[in-house]
């Protein structure tokens, strides 16, 4: 009876100890879930703070790809605005080049009007010191003319006659058809006193009608070369002789250039 008692505590306290273990490892348990159910909340509140972040992400996204399109739309317009003013500058610069040789045949035409009436004024003082009774009038009467013509608008004036006087001014008188120059030609010139000439000869080439393009490659020791390109054929000393603003004489004559000397 003792030894069934005995046994029957010895299981008794075996329990015990099982269910304090168990006991124990619930407490365990428990605990870990606790600490499971914090390390959850953080994730959540984590995965929250994530899905505020990739949110305002996403408007900045949105507001960017706004920008970009207005930044787009400004680039395109400043396209146009920019090629609007460089057809502008273009037609601006087409313009003033024709002003500029409108302006240069203007005042080589001024010229040679001034030329012409020097001559008349100079022919009429002569016989007005032949016959001062007769002429003294009419040669009154010529300079108010003269004066008036001068300053009066030379596009009417014809520029033939005009290029035939300077022309015969110049020493040279009405030729047969010359030798034409076409394409790239260069012209050596010389001496020259100093670059006001150089820059005279320039315009009065420049004038040519047929000149597409001219430029001073050299000038040293009182000699230039010029390049100068036509866009056609041309009676090149023909013009030369009429626009110059000298004297000259051809010393050497080829196909593409040309060698000029100065006279007195």
């Amino acid at each position: 009876m003792d030894e069934a008692i005995a046994d029957r505590e010895k299981g008794l306290k075996a329990a015990k100890g099982r269910l304090a273990g168990a006991e124990r490892r619930v407490v365990e348990r428990d605990a870990e879930l606790d600490a499971r159910r914090a390390e959850l909340e953080r994730g959540e509140r984590r995965i929250r703070e994530l899905d505020q972040v990739s949110a305002r992400l996403a408007e900045r996204v949105v507001a960017r790809e706004v920008e970009l399109r207005e930044i787009r739309a400004e680039l395109a317009h400043a396209r146009e605005r920019s090629d609007e003013s460089l057809q502008a500058l273009t037609a601006l610069a087409d313009e003033l080049e024709t002003v500029r040789r409108q302006a240069r045949g203007q005042a080589t035409r001024i010229r040679l009007r001034a030329l012409r009436e020097a001559a008349e004024l100079t022919e009429r003082i002569g016989e007005l010191g032949r016959h001062p009774g007769e002429v003294r009038e009419g040669l009154i009467e010529s300079l108010q003319e003269a004066i008036e013509r001068v300053g009066a608008d030379s596009e009417q004036e014809e520029i033939p006659d005009l290029v035939g006087m300077i022309a015969a001014a110049n020493g040279h008188v009405e030729r047969e058809p010359g030798e034409l120059f076409e394409g790239l030609v260069e012209v050596d010139v010389g001496p020259l006193s100093d670059f006001s000439q150089l820059v005279g000869f320039e315009d009065a080439a420049g004038g040519i009608g047929a000149m597409s393009e001219i430029s001073v490659k050299r000038f040293k020791q009182g000699r230039a070369t010029l390049a100068m390109r036509f866009k056609q054929p041309v009676e090149l000393l023909r013009e030369l002789e009429d626009r110059a603003p000298f004297v000259f004489k051809v010393r050497d004559r080829r196909s593409d250039r040309l060698v000029l000397d100065v006279g007195e």
